[in-house]
Formats: C-alpha cells, structure tokens, sequence
C-alpha cells in the first residue's frame, strides 16, 4: 500500500458536529486531496445507513459501499480529530477516519489502521496538539 500520510491530511480539535457532517467533512477532504470524485460522498452516507463504521475504542472509519469503488481515483485517507466527539449512534467517534481504497486496497487500510488502534493511542490521539503524533503512527 503506498499511502503517505501527511500534515495536509490531517485535522485536528475540530468542533463536535453530527455524524454526517463529520462524514461529509472527511469526504470533502478526500476530494480536495484529489484521491475520489465529489460523489463519493452521497456514497460515504450510503454506507453509514447500511452499517455503522464506528470501530468501537474511540474511532470510525467512514468510506464507500462497493458501488463507489468507480469514483475512486487513487487510494487517500484523511485523520479528523474531535476532541469532544462525534456522536455514532450511542458511542462517540474522536477520530474519525475518512478512507478511499483503489482496487480492493480498501481492505489493505483498514487493517492498517485497526491492527495499532488501542485506548492508548486513541487517549493520545484525540487530543494531541501535534500532527507528527499521528504521522509517527500510521505514516508510512
């Protein structure tokens, strides 16, 4: 996987918002990096419908359902950061994890993510002021 994970993909204490806007939010950055077309989006929301992307620990990892795999350009994930959290359902989200997968790539980065998610990296991340914490854990 050739996913470089820089300061400009990286946002941090963001105010709490809904859980579709902080989707729409990760969305949104997705595009700007120029890794999916805007319609990824609508596609982002779709999936949260059919199941929730809340991991649990503190993290959800928003992205597409299958039928989004055409508005992919590139693989491309974004770290949003929200120190009050993002209500998902009756859980709260402080990371929320935007995520765009070329090819079945998809698979390759969220295992990526989830195999170094634990409470302590998750009670470091949601309020660090420092984007390097994230780059010295999940750059390449």
């Amino acid at each position: 996987m050739n996913l470089k994970l820089e300061d400009k993909n990286i946002f941090l204490n963001l105010e709490s918002e809904s859980k579709e806007a902080a989707i729409r939010r990760a969305g949104e950055k997705l595009v700007e990096m120029g890794s999916v077309d805007k319609d990824y989006i609508d596609f982002m929301l779709e999936r949260e419908k059919v199941a929730t992307t809340y991991m649990g620990l503190g993290i959800a990892i928003p992205h597409g359902v299958n039928e989004a795999k055409k508005s992919i350009k590139k693989s491309g994930i974004v770290f949003l950061q929200y120190p009050n959290g993002v209500d998902f359902g009756d859980e709260k989200a402080y990371l929320v994890i935007g995520i765009a997968g070329k090819d079945d790539e998809h698979l390759e980065i969220l295992s990526s993510v989830a195999i170094k998610i634990d409470e302590n990296l998750v009670e470091k991340l949601k309020s660090t002021t420092n984007k390097q914490d994230f780059i010295d854990e999940f750059g390449a």
